[in-house]
């Protein structure tokens, strides 16, 4: 008999039996090739390991994947790469309304700003808004909105994208003889770039209106390709920059068209901003101080050889 100690066991538990006893058992009965023994061993084991992985893991750490995700976009948003939402039409044909850019944010630690980059620059305070966008009237609406403009799939009314025609120290003007916008004398052939209409086919001229304006230190003369549309340097030309933009308001370099996938495609530099001419102006400025601080050692440091000679 058994002890109280033992207590009665379960129905359940009773039908649970070792590895090891179902191998005893197996002895008992008739006897097999030698090879039925070791195959319900494997078995067991291999129903075992299925029990430790189990499916339903996967879904526990899903959102823990997802928030690692977001916070990784996030970062390299803030330091590295952006994406952008085109809102207007003042790029086109480079860029159409709802196409998605890359911005490169880092491109300008290494480097100066260039002729003929597509620019992504925030005009708080210094341009009015191009394209007013209606705000979300409610905190979903407002909370799907601030997501939407960090990852680039949300307009923001207070970003522009633009390209750069004049740098810090070019003289700007339009036109010449031929209708052509010039940069320190040298004319640019903007026919690559400029809109076409897809009916007509009939081009942009590089600006309607006259313009003239040299380009102040620190500042950026930008215009859109589809010039008849965009308001640029030439309609802020009454603000305090003269129409120019902060270079410290550069939010990057556009490099890239990402969506939609039919016009994936890269945006460099037209060929027309690598002329030789025009960069004589923008690389002297920042030469003149130079020379200025070089020539104004060379007394001072003849002074101190006087003064060593016995």
């Amino acid at each position: 008999m058994r002890s109280e100690a033992e207590g009665a066991v379960p129905d359940e538990e009773e039908t649970v039996t070792s590895a090891e006893e179902k191998t005893a058992d197996a002895s008992d009965g008739p006897a097999d090739d030698g090879k039925g023994g070791n195959d319900e061993k494997d078995s067991a084991d291999d129903d075992g390991e299925k029990k430790k992985k189990k499916p339903g893991s996967f879904w526990k750490e899903l959102p823990v994947l997802i928030v690692v995700a977001v916070v990784l976009a996030l970062v390299i948003k803030a330091f590295a790469v952006q994406a952008f939402y085109i809102p207007s039409g003042s790029m086109e044909n480079t860029l159409q309304i709802g196409d998605r850019v890359l911005v490169n944010k880092i491109v300008y630690h290494t480097r100066d700003i260039h002729r003929g980059d597509v620019v992504v620059f925030n005009g708080l305070d210094s341009w009015d808004p191009e394209t007013h966008i209606s705000k979300p009237t409610n905190p979903f609406s407002k909370a799907l909105r601030a997501v939407g403009t960090a990852f680039g799939v949300a307009p923001n009314e207070k970003d522009y994208i633009k390209r750069v025609i004049g740098v810090p120290g070019d003289h700007v003007h339009c036109c010449d003889a031929q209708g052509r916008v010039t940069v320190n004398g040298v004319p640019l052939n903007e026919k690559s770039y400029l809109y076409t209409d897809p009916v007509t086919h009939e081009q942009n001229k590089p600006s309607n209106e006259p313009f003239d304006a040299y380009v102040k230190p620190g500042q950026l003369w930008v215009m859109g390709d589809h010039r008849e549309l965009s308001y640029d340097s030439r309609s802020h030309r009454g603000d305090p920059g003269g129409g120019t933009i902060p270079t410290d308001r550069v939010i990057g370099r556009a490099f890239v068209i990402v969506w939609p996938l039919n016009r994936i495609d890269t945006l460099p530099i037209p060929d027309t901003f690598k002329q030789a001419g025009f960069k004589t102006a923008s690389m002297a400025a920042p030469a003149t101080p130079m020379a200025l601080g070089v020539l104004g050692t060379l007394p001072i440091a003849y002074l101190r050889r006087r003064r060593r000679r016995p």
